[in-house]
């Protein structure tokens, strides 16, 4: 019988590399970078199945070119594919949610910690042969405990964080599209409309989805209504925020500072004005970056990809109503 063929965009670990080559043929983009629209057709034409990256724009142009049965995401997120597009060809789309919850969490708070207590500051600091002793004003901080969390999408990232937060003795509001009663009881969460989360919080936490109604949310207006003393961590999506009306509220001190896994227009451009700011703490959109969690997110999207290339349901369809057809 022959085998189905598949076109990876870039490396992922081996666990879902070797579940591919026991169920299929497949090519891999053999260097480290994002491949161009292009490059993408060129790897995918002829191939029943593509598994791409959140760096991998897939539109209308590479699907009628390629026209594969199924696309499969190598992450939760699905922002870089069109899906109308994909489900009005009747192509089938996965994605990776779930394995990777308690990870972003952690490196939520990580950075959370990391810009309230200068913890980056800190480092370069001492590197650069500065420390000289201890100061009693030296690198202070702000506290964590007892502060107010305000997270906007209380999802399974937004609940996770909120656990955190938790032991962490902290006040926290939520802003969601709908209410969560059960994380309300569990956590003693509290929902609040936009405006008066962004008034109340210590730290504004974004773990929305990036979808056409929370583009650029967070904008002058809500800068404004943070706290001079508020700090905001963004491990969503990078279009949620308006990156330039960012820079000059932490350039005016107008919020305390910002912890930043993702950017608008991540790798191409990134503002190079956020470099020049001390009161942020950056990371290369790490969220889920650890050993275990990358092979499990590798596991899963290639099971999502087999399955549905031998007609079986995958575990995580994005848009199952092209099974119907």
């Amino acid at each position: 019988m022959a085998r189905y063929k598949v076109f990876v965009t870039r490396e992922i670990p081996k666990q879902g590399l070797d579940i591919l080559a026991e169920h299929c043929d497949y090519e891999m983009n053999p260097d480290d970078r994002v491949l161009t629209e292009d490059e993408i057709i060129q790897g995918a034409k002829g191939k029943d199945g593509l598994l791409c990256l959140l760096t991998d724009r897939i539109g209308a142009r590479i699907m009628d070119e390629v026209m594969p049965k199924v696309i499969s995401n190598y992450a939760v997120g699905v922002d870089n594919i069109d899906i109308q597009a994909a489900t009005e060809r009747g192509i089938l789309v996965t994605n990776t949610p779930g394995v990777l919850t308690e990870t972003t969490a952690d490196q939520t708070f990580a950075l959370l910690l990391g810009v309230a207590r200068r913890i980056v500051e800190s480092d370069r600091y001492i590197r650069d042969g500065r420390f000289n002793g201890w100061g009693p004003m030296l690198m202070l901080g702000t506290d964590v405990h007892s502060k107010t969390i305000g997270i906007i999408g209380l999802g399974k990232v937004g609940t996770a964080v909120a656990r955190r937060a938790k032991g962490f003795k902290m006040k926290i509001l939520y802003h969601s599209r709908t209410r969560k009663p059960d994380v309300d009881r569990e956590l003693g969460a509290q929902y609040q409309d936009m405006n008066s989360l962004l008034q109340n919080s210590d730290f504004v936490v974004l773990t929305t989805a990036l979808t056409p109604e929370t583009k650029e949310l967070i904008g002058k207006r809500e800068l404004d209504l943070m706290k001079p003393s508020a700090f905001l961590i963004n491990t969503a999506r990078g279009g949620v925020v308006d990156e330039a009306e960012l820079v000059d509220a932490l350039r005016e001190r107008r919020i305390a500072g910002a912890g930043l896994d993702v950017f608008k227009d991540e790798p191409h451009f990134i503002n190079q004005d956020i470099y020049d700011l001390d009161n942020v703490v950056m990371a290369p959109h790490t969220g889920s970056a650890t050993v275990e969690t990358r092979g499990k997110m590798s596991i899963l999207a290639a099971e999502n990809l087999v399955a549905a290339l031998h007609g079986k349901m995958p575990k995580h369809p994005v848009n199952p109503e092209v099974l119907d057809g």
